[in-house]
């Protein structure tokens, strides 16, 4: 099998994710995955694709990671993960489709307006 290139991404933040068959090591920028990730419920929304297509301990990974906050970081590699093992195998699709691993979030930052300090938040209103 050939390495396996395919991205994640998540509000601001951008994963490559290289897939190869292993013995189930997850490096991300140089680091360990439980190095990287050191919250629980990251770690368990980046192992979510493994568990649900029974795959876990079956590819090693080798990602990089750039951009946004931690659990932005974690959603992206999550989808990028997921998109790789539907290269790996299209039988996975249906199963990451149902547990909503196969989409991208499209929510992003509201844009400030002017005449406002902040994308909602008004100045204070004076009556005299």
């Amino acid at each position: 099998m050939d390495t396996i290139h395919t991205i994640g991404r998540r509000k601001t933040s951008v994963a490559r994710v290289f897939l190869n068959e292993g013995t189930g090591k997850i490096v991300v920028n140089g680091k360990e995955l439980a190095a990287y990730f050191t919250v629980p419920a990251h770690l368990k929304a980046v192992m979510q694709p493994f568990a649900v297509t029974d795959t876990e301990g079956k590819f090693d990974i080798n990602a990089t990671i750039k951009g946004g906050g931690i659990t932005g970081q974690a959603e992206a590699f999550r989808l990028g993960i997921a998109r790789a093992l539907v290269e790996v195998n299209p039988e996975f699709k249906p199963l990451l489709k149902k547990e909503k691993l196969m989409t991208r979030d499209p929510r992003m930052v509201e844009r400030k307006k002017y005449g406002q300090p902040k994308a909602r938040k008004k100045f204070q209103f004076s009556k005299r």
